[in-house]
């Protein structure tokens, strides 16, 4: 009986072993897009223009890029999510990938405009960069503003792993 516990731990010890092995495993490291954050100025016809920060993030062949300027601000109080963006970027080898959306915080009146993380899919190398894009967000389904980069983003293109 003595032999049976004894064997019986052991299995245990190593079934626990074994368990904290696989917690203690290194993971799989998130891609990395290179810079993570990038400025670009942008015009965006009679609602205004300036400059506007883009974050991108990326896990796999799917990427996000987030925009934010304080240079177009919201006429109206809008209700979180209900923009619909469209952010088309220009590859450096020919070709454009378009970024999607209906996610923004909600925005009282005169707040900076934010738009993402909009979605798209990548592919490992792609070098994207905004100039030469646009930005369309448009609110309630009948206003669009469209937003062009007036020069190439800073501190360079987006890279993606």
């Amino acid at each position: 009986m003595r032999g049976k516990r004894f064997g019986t731990g052991l299995s245990l010890a190593a079934g626990a072993l074994a368990a904290c092995g696989l917690a203690f495993a290194p993971t799989a490291a998130a891609a990395a897009v290179d810079p993570g954050t990038a400025t670009v100025n942008a015009d965006c016809g009679s609602c205004g223009g300036g400059d506007a920060t883009l974050t991108a993030t990326q896990s796999g062949t799917s990427a996000t890029i987030t925009l934010q300027t304080s240079s177009v601000t919201a006429p109206v109080s809008l209700g979180q999510d209900s923009l619909v963006s469209e952010l088309t970027m220009v590859k450096a080898d020919g070709g454009t990938v378009t970024f999607k959306g209906t996610k923004n915080p909600a925005m009282s009146t005169g707040d900076a405009l934010e738009v993402g993380p909009l979605s798209g899919t990548v592919a490992s190398g792609d070098s994207l960069e905004a100039y030469g894009g646009t930005l369309k967000v448009t609110a309630f389904g009948f206003i669009t503003i469209t937003c062009t980069a007036t020069g190439p983003q800073a501190p360079g293109p987006f890279v993606f792993d």
